[in-house]
């Protein structure tokens, strides 16, 4: 005959513990700050090759370009998809990942047309952040604009 082990809070608590899989916090904070890192310098590299034919300004704008038209082929090709899998956050905070946000919803709908599909779903994950960004600069602007600066 089997014995009853009465469920308790603290027994409970125990064989959660024992089953949870293990933490790895610190190999994925590793992993994001290299790629993170990695794409970074590779855009600090564009801006410091393009410095040589442009002023510094117009030089991180086609930098910037760049990279999400990098992002946006790599996403296009499945491989973007891959390094964020294993990078995490460090792919997705720099400008790249707001390119794979725009690219990954358009690819994934594209099926349903350019309208309804492509169109109405590209913005799905990065039109908030576009929305947020341009309230909280013309709010910005205005307290500027009223209080100097």
């Amino acid at each position: 005959m089997e014995k009853y082990c009465e469920i308790t809070k603290d027994n409970y608590k125990s064989y959660v513990f024992e089953k949870m899989p293990k933490s790895s916090h610190w190999k994925n904070m590793f992993w994001a700050f290299l790629i993170g890192g990695t794409i970074c310098v590779i855009g600090q590299a564009f801006i410091e090759l393009y410095k040589l034919w442009f002023s510094i300004e117009d030089a991180s704008v086609l930098a910037s370009g760049t990279m999400v038209l990098i992002a946006a082929i790599l996403t296009g090709l499945g491989v973007y998809d891959n390094i964020g899998r294993f990078a995490g956050a460090g792919s997705t905070i720099p400008i790249t990942g707001f390119s794979n946000a725009v690219v990954s919803p358009a690819l994934e709908f594209r099926s349903e047309g350019y309208i309804y599909g492509v169109g109405a779903k590209m913005f799905l994950v990065a039109g908030p952040v576009i929305v947020n960004g341009v309230t909280i600069s013309v709010i910005i602007a205005i307290l500027t604009l009223i209080f100097g600066g």
